[in-house]
């Protein structure tokens, strides 16, 4: 409860219980001794920046994360549209009329009328090679009902299925590279010039989607639209100096869960506000969607310049100094390697690829495996899919919140425990989506999602509530290889999981047999100073001193 008071208390500022500010301070929040505020007053955003630099660099950082977010995933709803466009759908390349015994074909069925290609059944129900023959005596000229198909057949085993998946796939393998860059480029030019350079790049970019032709650049501008998706790396360390201890995890997680909610925003804004009425004015469908790629493309630009010019980097200096974090040496590429050598780092990169990896995966997959596996319209298949990302408005928070109270009460174990269970659940849930087939209501699926996507987002907030405290001197490093640890797990589950096996459920169930095996892997965590899942800390550290910025920055 006193977490909560700490977040939404309006007016003043009157000094919390974790509150050591001088009586002279400006400050609209009340600080630690290294000026970090010791509480998220959402609400409270008056005063300039030297008065109010905490609260504006989170609601920068939170709101220039949520349009990366929204730009980054803006062309997954779209896909079909896009297909379309290039001309890629599986009845485009292979006209039913001249290739009725396409497998695609021959497998398909409408949900809705559950009429089926084959009229009369296919030969065989796993690997069918041709329909059944037209019965003797039926005054049927053909076996075959190509109106049946869809506008764009885009199903698993297709082209255009694998074109998509491609795409998906490069759009989070290119964040990788440079959020692991962002661990120097943070020390050298500070969160402000990097979320700015990030965003105006990105720009860029998602304008330029506007331009598809072709698969090649279909994947080559959703590879760098990609790198927009660094700006995580910035959001978490740039709130990271401006937070103090007691609630640093609750700050994290509240600016990457709202950020993170972009992916579920677009979902919706794209077909439901943008692409849908631009269609039902009459713009014809091919250019709808790229005149809806503009729009997040200016937002962009807004925000960068807005940032730009009315943030700091720390609560007190316009830009940021490496001698903030207790670091003596200047930036270099060893650091890497340095951060590299703790396993528990390792570990941690890998279960970040396990929740925010995930996420990234069901941006990419859940819209599509909507539309083609359930047979819905673009509207009802982005509301669902959208449902998975909208849950960032408080789950990614509820798991910053359950860290930071578990430690308040039981110390750093609670935290180790709050990502044992987050990530345990979610694979328990995730497996429960990958066995809702198609003959089940789609409010089936639709719970599943809900519960599914509570657990990934608790994860990730619970997951950044340790990683400020994993190694102090080393923190923007850290950030950027646990960051780039989320981008690596959507890779690997787009090249090993959802292009290469066909089954449209079986990805999902082997999926969640990766979350389980990093989950496992939690009691690998242990500091002297902190303790780990079973035991206490070896040395004995006074409460102050644990609720100090001495742990964290």
């Amino acid at each position: 409860a006193q977490v909560i008071w700490i977040i939404f208390r309006p007016g003043s500022c009157p000094i919390s219980p974790f509150a050591n500010m001088p009586a002279e301070s400006d400050f609209k929040c009340a600080v630690d001794k290294d000026n970090k505020s010791t509480e998220l007053p959402l609400l409270r955003v008056c005063g300039t920046v030297q008065q109010n630099p905490h609260m504006r660099a989170f609601w920068a950082s939170t709101i220039s994360f949520f349009l990366a977010f929204l730009g980054w995933f803006a062309l997954a709803p779209l896909g079909l549209e896009v297909a379309t466009s290039m001309g890629v759908c599986e009845n485009q390349l292979y006209p039913p009329a001249d290739n009725p015994k396409r497998v695609a074909y021959l497998k398909y069925k409408s949900l809705k009328t559950g009429e089926t290609y084959c009229k009369y059944g296919k030969n065989d129900d796993v690997n069918p090679t041709d329909c059944n023959p037209v019965p003797a005596g039926t005054a049927d000229a053909t076996q075959y009902q190509p109106e049946v198909l869809a506008k764009c057949v885009c199903t698993p085993g297709t082209e255009c299925k694998g074109i998509l998946a491609n795409a998906g796939v490069a759009s989070v393998a290119s964040t990788i590279f440079v959020r692991i860059a962002l661990g120097t480029l943070l020390e050298r030019f500070g969160p402000v010039n990097v979320q700015s350079g990030l965003m105006t790049f990105g720009a860029f970019w998602v304008a330029m989607a506007a331009a598809i032709s072709a698969p090649w650049n279909y994947t080559l501008i959703r590879f760098f639209i990609g790198c927009a998706g660094a700006t995580f790396v910035t959001n978490q360390f740039w709130c990271s100096l401006m937070f103090s201890a007691n609630v640093v995890g609750t700050a994290n997680a509240t600016a990457a869960g709202w950020g993170n909610l972009g992916g579920g925003v677009t979902q919706i804004f794209m077909i439901s506000v943008l692409f849908n009425p631009m269609v039902n004015s009459g713009m014809p469908a091919d250019t709808a969607w790229r005149v809806a790629m503009i729009v997040p493309a200016a937002l962009f630009l807004i925000v960068a310049a807005a940032m730009k010019f009315l943030c700091w980097d720390t609560p007190t200096a316009k830009r940021f100094d490496v001698s903030v974090t207790g670091k003596t040496q200047k930036p270099s590429l060893w650091d890497y390697v340095v951060v590299l050598k703790d396993i528990r780092v390792v570990v941690m990169i890998f279960q970040y690829s396990a929740c925010f990896g995930t996420e990234l995966a069901m941006n990419n997959q859940l819209a599509t495996h909507f539309r083609t596996y359930f047979q819905m319209d673009a509207a009802d298949a982005s509301a669902l899919a959208g449902a998975f990302g909208l849950m960032n408005l408080f789950a990614r928070s509820l798991g910053g919140i359950i860290s930071d109270v578990l430690f308040k009460y039981v110390g750093f174990r609670g935290r180790i425990w709050a990502q044992f269970l987050a990530l345990f659940f979610e694979a328990i849930f995730l497996f429960c989506f990958g066995m809702v087939d198609n003959s089940q209501p789609w409010y089936v699926a639709l719970a599943v999602v809900i519960c599914f996507s509570l657990f990934v987002q608790m994860a990730e907030g619970t997951s950044y509530s340790i990683v400020p405290f994993m190694n102090r001197e080393q923190l923007a490093v850290v950030s950027a290889l646990v960051g780039a640890g989320g981008n690596l797990g959507a890779v690997i589950a787009g090249f090993c999981f959802y292009k290469p096996i066909n089954d449209p459920l079986l990805p999902f169930l082997v999926h969640a047999g990766y979350v389980m095996f990093w989950a496992l892997l939690t009691p690998c965590y242990y500091w002297r100073e902190h303790g780990g899942m079973f035991h206490g800390p070896a040395v004995k550290t006074p409460k102050a001193t644990e609720e100090s910025t001495d742990t964290t920055v």
